[in-house]
C-alpha cells in the first residue's frame, strides 16, 4: 500500500469514528465572524473565523498550525494549560492539514512576534479525505496542474491574485465603458450564421428547431450594429466566443472578448479611447505602465507609434503588397520559413508576411492602412480605396485588440460577403459567411460606427503569461 493510500484509509477511519460519537464532520454552516486579514488587526480580541488548515506541527505541550482563507494566512496556537484539553485532544485525533475547521480564541503575539490566535475552541467543518500536494513536490507537471486547477490555486497564492486581477481587469473595462456612457448589452451564442469575423466555428444541433447552429466567433459584432441600426449609440458585450481552431501561447478555442460600437465615431476616435482605456486597465491590474512580457520592455505612459500595414511589410520584407506577384511573395515566405497553405488566397499570404513583420514591433502602437481584402467589415478609406479605416493595437510583437470604422454602405458590404462567399466555397474555412438579415438590417441605414474588440490574450500580456496559463479551467481531454 502506497503512503497516500495508506493516509486515505487512516482519514476514512476518522470519519467513521467521528460519525459513530454522533459528530457531523460536514455541518451545513459556521458563523464566521471575521476573515484572517480582520483577524491579523484585532491584537488582544476574541475571534471567531473559519478557513483551510494548511499545515500542523505538533511539539508536545503546544501544536502550531496554518489557517488559510481567502483573504490570507494566520498561525493558530494550541497549549497545554491555555488551550481546554477537549479542544487539543480533538486536534490531535481527527484533524489533519485539508482540513476545513472553524475556530474561536483570542489574537496574541507569540515569542517570534507573529500574530497568531490562542485557540480556546475548534469546530471541524469538512474532513478532506485526500491529502494536498507537498509544497515543493506535488503539481510539477503542468497537466496536473491544469486539471486539478483548485490543488494549483491551494498550493500556489500567486495563482489565486492572478485570477482575482483578471476579474478586476474585465471590471475595469467594464466601468470604464459605462462611465463613457456605453450600454452594456447581451447577444445571442448560438447563430445561424457565424458572422462578424474571420474564424472556423464550432457547429452544434439543435434539437427543438431540428437544424444545426453555430457558436459565435465574435462578440456580437453584427447583433451589435443592428442594434446601431435601430437607434442605439453605445453598446458594448463582455462574453464567452467560440473558435474551433489551433491552440497556441496566444489562442485557445473559448475565451472572453469585449466588444464595443460607437455612433458617430471613426476609427481615429477609437483609437485615443482605447489608449485611455489600456492605460487605465494596466494601472489598475498592474499599478505602472511600464511591464516586461514574452521578451519585450513596453511602456504604455510613452507615445504610441503609428504602423503603416503596407511600409512595415516593404521595410521588412522586401515586398511591394499590391505589385509583387504571388509566386514570388511564396518565395519569400520559403525564404523567411514561415509556414503558409499552398492553396491559399493571395490576401492570406500577405496577411502570413504581416505576421512575421509584427514580430519585430515593440509597440505600443496602432497598426494602420490594412488592405481591404483582409478587413471585409471595415470602411473603405476615403484617400485610398484599396485600405480601410482600421487599426489594431500592438504590443509586445502581437495584436491586443482590433478596431476599425464599420462599413455601413450596405451594398458594398453585400459584394465583399460575396467574395468571402467565393473563398469558403474555395476551402477556406475562416473565411466569413454571407449574412443576408445584417445586409438587409444595413439597408434601412446605420450612422457612421466605430467597432473595437479585445479578449483576454491582452490579460495574459499583461501577466506575461501563455493564455492558456490565465484560464481558471482550461478545457483538457478526459484522462484516460
Amino acid at each position: 500500500m502506497g503512503r497516500e493510500e495508506e493516509i486515505v484509509k487512516e482519514r476514512i477511519k476518522k470519519l467513521e469514528e467521528l460519525r459513530k460519537k454522533k459528530i457531523n464532520p460536514y455541518p451545513n454552516s459556521f458563523d464566521k465572524k471575521n476573515s484572517v486579514a480582520e483577524c491579523l488587526k484585532k491584537l488582544g480580541k476574541n475571534v471567531k473565523t473559519a478557513g483551510r488548515l494548511m499545515t500542523k506541527r505538533d511539539l508536545g505541550g503546544i501544536c502550531f498550525l496554518r489557517l488559510r482563507d481567502f483573504s490570507g494566512e494566520i498561525q493558530l496556537v494550541f497549549q497545554d494549560k491555555k488551550t481546554p484539553e477537549k479542544e487539543f485532544a480533538f486536534l490531535r485525533k481527527y484533524l489533519d492539514s485539508g482540513d476545513f475547521v472553524g475556530v474561536e480564541g483570542k489574537i496574541f503575539k507569540t515569542k517570534t512576534k507573529e500574530v497568531s490566535i490562542l485557540v480556546k475552541n475548534i469546530t471541524l467543518l469538512s474532513k478532506s479525505i485526500l491529502p494536498l500536494p507537498e509544497k515543493w513536490f506535488g503539481l510539477k507537471d503542468e497537466e496536473e496542474r491544469y486539471r486539478k486547477r483548485y490543488l494549483d490555486i491551494i498550493m500556489n497564492p500567486e495563482m489565486k491574485e492572478m485570477f482575482i486581477k483578471k476579474a478586476k481587469f474585465w471590471n475595469t473595462i467594464r466601468n470604464f465603458l459605462v462611465e463613457k456612457g456605453f450600454l452594456e448589452v447581451e447577444t445571442p451564442v448560438l447563430e445561424n450564421t457565424a458572422g462578424g469575423a474571420s474564424a472556423t466555428p464550432f457547429v452544434t444541433h439543435h434539437n427543438a428547431l431540428d437544424m444545426d447552429v453555430y457558436l459565435r466567433i465574435s462578440m456580437g459584432e453584427l447583433w451589435q450594429k443592428k442594434l446601431m441600426v435601430a437607434g442605439y449609440e453605445k453598446t458594448f458585450e463582455i462574453g464567452r466566443q467560440f473558435r474551433n481552431e489551433g491552440m497556441d501561447m496566444e489562442h485557445l478555442q473559448d475565451y472572453t472578448q469585449m466588444e464595443f460600437y460607437w455612433a458617430y465615431a471613426n476609427y481615429q476616435d477609437g483609437m485615443k479611447l482605447v489608449e485611455e482605456m489600456y492605460k487605465k486597465v494596466a494601472k489598475e491590474v498592474l499599478g505602472k505602465l511600464k511591464f516586461e512580457t514574452h521578451g519585450y520592455k513596453v511602456d504604455l505612459g510613452k507615445k504610441w507609434e503609428t504602423y503603416d500595414y503596407e511600409k512595415v511589410i516593404k521595410k521588412y520584407t522586401g515586398v511591394d503588397i499590391y505589385k509583387t506577384k504571388e509566386e514570388e511573395i511564396k518565395k519569400v515566405l520559403d525564404k523567411l520559413k514561415v509556414d503558409y497553405e499552398e492553396r491559399t488566397d493571395r490576401w492570406k499570404l500577405v496577411d502570413n508576411l504581416w505576421k512575421y513583420c509584427r514580430r519585430k514591433l515593440n509597440g505600443p502602437g496602432f497598426l494602420i492602412n490594412q488592405p481591404v481584402e483582409v478587413s471585409p467589415l471595415a470602411k473603405r478609406n476615403s484617400k485610398d480605396t484599396k485600405k480601410v479605416e482600421q487599426f489594431q493595437i500592438i504590443i509586445a510583437g502581437t495584436e491586443l485588440g482590433n478596431g476599425y470604422s464599420e462599413l455601413n454602405d450596405a451594398l458594398d458590404q453585400e459584394e465583399r460577403f460575396k467574395r468571402q462567399t467565393k473563398l469558403k466555397e474555395a476551402g477556406d474555412t475562416d473565411a466569413q459567411e454571407h449574412d443576408k438579415s445584417f445586409v438587409e438590417a444595413l439597408k434601412y441605414g446605420m450612422p457612421p460606427v466605430c467597432g473595437f474588440g479585445v479578449s483576454e490574450r491582452l490579460f495574459s500580456y499583461l501577466m506575461n503569461k501563455p493564455i492558456r496559463e490565465c484560464a481558471m479551467f482550461p478545457l483538457m481531454k478526459p484522462e484516460k
